[in-house]
């Protein structure tokens, strides 16, 4: 312990223990220094106080502010010619090397240190920063200055809390290492105003550098997957793109190539749905039962068995109904035709018996599963396939517009989601927004009605298939269905006159056909309940805790990830169709099915016959002369 005489008079007490809980050093403190205070910090048996929240935040606000203060400071004693450079901090070691060897403590403070200020959050990064030291550095180079009779050097100050300090820089890490209380025996008090609060220790080497591998390694994935992000969106557009024109080519070509693309799809979708069941042995303590997943050939050729026979028994009847006079004309079909529902019958049973056949023990409960998932698949997904041929064969429009609604429907959800999207729909589906969801409901309302209207001035569009080899290149005529016929209804006089008087025009009556109210319905359909069938698909995916359901097509992932809604908008189009639209008219077709399946030879002969003589005497004449048995 030394003593020292200021200039005023004052005597000031400080030890080297003193000087080294400042911590005013040039960042170089060694690794056993820090394990050294890491040591006695644990074995002191004093725990510092713990500081509010309320105490931290203003804490740190005032570090911050302290810390532009520190730096304008600097910068202007940068510009400044001064003998001491901000840019060459002092250090403990240049300051004791300066001192006379006589001379070897430094007057403390008067008040005991301060709690550190802790560090903001928002100091992410290690960060350069000038740091105030205590009055006892000023207050040594002066007494040094003095004894060797130089001019005292200017040192830059700060204005912290009112007082006058001078600066020292550090650099601050992330979170700085706890600093030391200085022991009571080495510090002697005075009246003097409480110093500034000790700085924060500087990092190690290894602190930075492994801060320095974390910001880089953290830097790199985000810009790898930006870049990824970029290449699947305009992947997905691309695709986009090829799939409307490729519908829209199809759709020109005819009704027969938008039969198969619906049969494409569905064998897709049947095939990524089957594939996520497999099976496996449920006896644990039999470990050398291998799997049987891929070594039974029975359980993936059952279930394209079973698919195959559904597929015939609901096409054979989509095409026994509308091309009857195509059927029961040929001899050679005829057969098939009229016995059609008992080859199905048939075909099934055969398929059930080699299922039960093919049942292995320790595999049976995976093996009724998977029976019973094969089922369900052939109920969701085929059978509304056969809805949507249907549709497809009454007129393209039951086809082409409430699929283009499920689209726009789409489109619209994603569009005001992004825009206002922030309350969540369901939990099935976080991204799905109520914002978007009632968005889309009013458009695609608007799009329905002005899409629909369009598409209805086709015969193209409205004609059911009577000829499978038209295409959009032929000339098509048909009477068409009372919907699709413009009506004319007197408008309201009030609002007639209103009219009048905007248009300039007289305006007294208002035309519109009844299919654009069916519009509605369809539009109100689309949006409200079809996304349901995308949700489903949705929990479905999440029970297999799977992304997509493939990747057939490129940037959409499987074919069922674009069709879970579509599906659902095909059966509803159909029942709504045949229910309420469809007229049921006496066809040359159903008279035909009802003479070749209900009459003998003799009775269709005596038809004939009969026929002739009622046209004779209508004047019409039978080409090639009268029929005989």
């Amino acid at each position: 312990m030394s003593r020292v005489s200021t200039p005023g008079g004052r005597s000031l007490f400080a030890s080297k223990l003193a000087y080294e809980a400042l911590q005013i050093d040039s960042g170089e403190e060694s690794e056993e220094e820090l394990e050294e205070e890491v040591q006695a910090e644990s074995s002191s048996p004093e725990e510092p106080a713990k500081l509010s929240k309320s105490a931290i935040k203003k804490a740190a606000a005032r570090a911050r502010i302290e810390r532009r203060q520190q730096e304008k400071a600097r910068a202007k004693a940068a510009r400044a010619a001064g003998s001491v450079s901000p840019a060459s901090p002092l250090t403990p070691q240049t300051l004791q090397s300066s001192l006379p060897a006589q001379s070897s403590t430094f007057a403390a403070p008067k008040e005991p240190l301060s709690a550190p200020l802790a560090p903001s959050s928002n100091d992410a990064e290690p960060t350069e920063k000038p740091a105030a030291a205590p009055k006892v550095v000023q207050q040594a180079v002066e007494e040094k200055s003095k004894l060797n009779g130089t001019p005292v050097p200017a040192v830059p100050t700060a204005h912290v809390n009112g007082h006058s300090e001078p600066q020292v820089r550090h650099v601050e890490a992330r979170a700085p290492p706890a600093v030391l209380a200085p022991r009571a025996d080495s510090v002697t008090t005075s009246t003097k105003p409480p110093a500034a609060p000790k700085a924060p220790a500087p990092p190690s080497l290894e602190e930075k550098t492994t801060a320095t591998v974390c910001s880089v390694g953290s830097s790199a994935p985000t810009s790898e997957e930006e870049v990824k992000k970029r290449q699947n969106v305009l992947e997905r557009v691309v695709w986009t793109f090829i799939m409307i024109f490729g519908f829209i080519g199809l759709l020109l070509l005819g009704h027969p190539y938008m039969i198969l693309l619906v049969m494409l799809c569905q064998t897709l979708v049947y095939r990524e749905v089957t594939a996520l069941f497999s099976l496996k042995s449920t006896d644990t303590k039999d470990n050398s039962k291998p799997d049987l997943k891929g070594k039974d050939p029975w359980s993936k050729t059952l279930n394209w068995y079973f698919f195959a026979v559904t597929n015939y028994f609901l096409y054979g009847e989509s095409i026994i109904y509308y091309f009857k006079h195509v059927i029961f004309s040929d001899a050679q079909l005829l057969p098939f035709a009229t016995n059609h529902r008992m080859i199905s019958f048939c075909l099934y049973i055969i398929g059930f018996m080699g299922f039960v056949m093919s049942l292995k023990k320790g595999y049976l409960k995976q093996q009724f599963g998977l029976f019973c998932w094969v089922h369900m698949s052939l109920l969701i997904i085929v059978f509304s396939s056969h809805f949507i041929v249907n549709n497809i064969l009454e007129g393209l429009i039951w086809f082409w517009v409430p699929a283009s609604l499920v689209i726009c429907n789409d489109c619209f959800a994603y569009i005001w989601g992004k825009l206002f999207g922030r309350t969540p729909l369901i939990k099935l589906s976080p991204k799905k927004t109520v914002e978007g969801f009632v968005g889309a409901f009013w458009s695609t309302l608007i799009f329905g009605v002005i899409w629909g209207t369009i598409f209805m001035q086709f015969d193209y569009m409205i004609c059911p298939v009577h000829d499978l080899g038209t295409n959009a290149f032929n000339t098509i005529s048909c009477k068409p269905n009372p919907i699709f016929v413009w009506r004319t209804i007197p408008l309201w006089r009030p609002l007639a006159t209103i009219l009048s008087t905007a248009f300039g025009k007289s305006i007294t009556t208002m035309s519109y056909a009844p299919y654009q109210l069916h519009l509605l319905t369809l539009s109100g359909f689309a949006s409200l309940v079809a996304p349901f069938g995308g949700f489903f698909a949705s929990g479905f995916k999440r029970a297999f805790n799977i992304k997509d359901f493939g990747d057939s097509i490129p940037g959409h992932g499987g074919i069922t990830d674009r069709m879970d809604c579509q599906f659902l908008m095909g059966v509803f189009t159909y029942v709504y169709y045949s229910s309420l639209i469809r007229e049921n008219h006496v066809t040359v077709g159903g008279i035909l099915q009802t003479i070749v399946s209900g009459l003998t030879v003799d009775e269709q002969l005596e038809l004939i016959a009969d026929l002739t003589r009622y046209l004779a005497k209508q004047g019409i004449t039978i080409p090639g002369g009268s029929l005989r048995a």
